[in-house]
């Protein structure tokens, strides 16, 4: 994938990311203890859509804009859509229209507490330079001009000993999976405890199933597998998207019973759309 994710923000993908993100996130308040969220991929932080980029591609209208015109959308997704919403005051139109979008470090940090903290790693430096300006006024959150898998080593395990990691690669490289793997590896041996979202492309089910094999050989945890298709498999472009989640909160499996349908008709391009949620317990390495 030649991913810059200002083509694609507020896409289909985009909203379940940041939809489950920011459940995950309003589990982890329910405890008074603070708590951190490493961001690997940070990106830009958050999106003007009205840039040439995002109106290129015009992805966020079969994305943000359809949830955001529907009256009826679920009490679960209002995490999420609150942020949005306050992102864009006086700005969203009848059928959706939206001008900003919130990246998943913007989303995180507007659900932070005062004791909390979010930090932020981008490598790509013109996106680090907008990043770092989009926080610099921020005393919760630090960003580092760093490339992912060395934040992993570099920032876990947290002060606070609570907190949520989001992997979340732009898929560049041939060997993204592997990264991820050998990542988690050395994240595990430092934050066993914490909650995991890997955000993965969908565009065949080997390479889907080849992962999930390698996860199961690589860490010990309960784990949640997520994906929405919004066109069938072998369609132009991306037909589906997923997360994996590990150490996922004991409420997720039930919140999302009724949002991936939901999710799988309102955002489907081709066809019905269709979704997967399956629990996983991944047994880690075997001697």
């Amino acid at each position: 994938m030649n991913y810059r994710h200002i083509y694609h923000a507020g896409n289909f993908a985009d909203v379940l990311k940041h939809s489950v993100l920011a459940l995950c996130i309003d589990y982890l308040q329910r405890k008074e203890k603070p708590f951190c969220v490493l961001d690997t991929h940070a990106g830009l932080g958050a999106y003007d859509l009205s840039q040439d980029e995002a109106q290129r591609t015009g992805e966020f209208h079969d994305g943000i804009a359809r949830i955001l015109a529907d009256p009826h959308a679920p009490e679960v997704l209002a995490p999420y859509l609150d942020i949005v919403r306050r992102m864009n005051q006086g700005m969203i139109g009848e059928a959706g229209a939206v001008r900003h979008y919130p990246g998943s470090p913007w989303v995180a940090r507007q659900m932070l507490r005062d004791d909390d903290r979010l930090i932020g790693c981008e490598l790509h430096p013109d996106d680090y330079d907008v990043l770092a300006d989009n926080f610099a006024r921020d005393k919760q959150s630090a960003m580092f001009h760093q490339d992912a898998y060395q934040g992993l080593r570099a920032h876990l395990p947290p002060r606070e000993r609570r907190g949520l990691v989001l992997i979340d690669p732009p898929f560049e490289v041939r060997d993204e999976f592997g990264q991820i793997l050998r990542g988690l590896v050395q994240a595990f041996k430092r934050f066993a405890q914490g909650t995991y979202l890997i955000w993965y492309p969908i565009k065949d089910r080997q390479t889907v199933e080849a992962f999930w094999a390698a996860l199961d050989e690589t860490v010990a945890c309960e784990a949640l597998q997520v994906e929405l298709y919004v066109k069938p498999l072998g369609e132009e472009g991306l037909p589906g998207t997923g997360l994996a989640i590990l150490n996922p909160p004991y409420v997720l499996t039930d919140q999302l019973g009724p949002l991936m349908p939901y999710l799988a008709e309102k955002l489907a391009i081709v066809g019905s759309g269709d979704f997967r949620l399956k629990k996983h317990d991944l047994h880690g390495a075997r001697d």
